[in-house]
């Protein structure tokens, strides 16, 4: 597939100016143009290489309850857990927190929802070796900039020149070892 990132995530929201403050000012989102030829209420927002769309819409249910980790979510990585947790608080945002460890390393995560009810999750989830820190896709792709000699490996399927669309040596190792730790949580 030709797909090279995630856009946006669209929410349907009760009010709209409170839905962009909270964004703005919770997770540090900027209020950006939207097409001027849309006939309905909403906002569109932009940070961290992804956009909030915000639809208006008086009569949505709000998903309010008690905040579950499990439920449908959005997650930010941080580098400063810490700090999102004294924003959180100045503000007065209900948030739970959860850990998972795996082999020596430990991941912090926390949960909140935004006005209409819509779970978000901020965590340090970069700190799992099982997770790529960049775009590199999983299948190969031909790619004028970056050729690498490999073994027969998940990438080569037996071929020992793969080229690959990604930008060095280390998002090559990395997709091996994600490649390799996936198939041992598969099985």
């Amino acid at each position: 597939m030709p797909l090279l990132a995630l856009n946006h995530v669209s929410y349907v929201c009760k009010s709209v100016p409170k839905s962009a403050q909270f964004y703005e000012q919770v997770l540090g989102f900027v209020l950006i143009k939207r097409p001027s030829s849309f006939d309905f209420d909403g906002a569109w927002l932009f940070n961290h290489g992804i956009g909030i769309h915000l639809l208006g819409k008086e009569d949505v249910q709000s998903k309010r309850g008690k905040i579950n980790p499990k439920d449908n979510h959005i997650s930010f990585q941080c580098t400063d857990m810490d700090l999102i947790i004294q924003r959180l608080n100045d503000m007065n945002v209900e948030y739970v927190t959860a850990t998972v460890k795996e082999g020596g390393v430990t991941v912090d995560q926390l949960f909140f929802h935004d006005p209409d009810g819509n779970m978000i999750e901020i965590c340090n989830c970069q700190n799992l070796p099982v997770l790529p820190l960049s775009s590199c896709p999983l299948k190969k792709m031909s790619s004028p900039t970056f050729n690498q000699t490999m073994s027969d490996s998940f990438y080569g399927n037996g071929k020992t020149n793969t080229k690959m669309n990604c930008s060095g040596e280390v998002e090559s190792l990395m997709m091996e070892n994600l490649a390799l730790d996936m198939m041992d949580i598969s099985f």
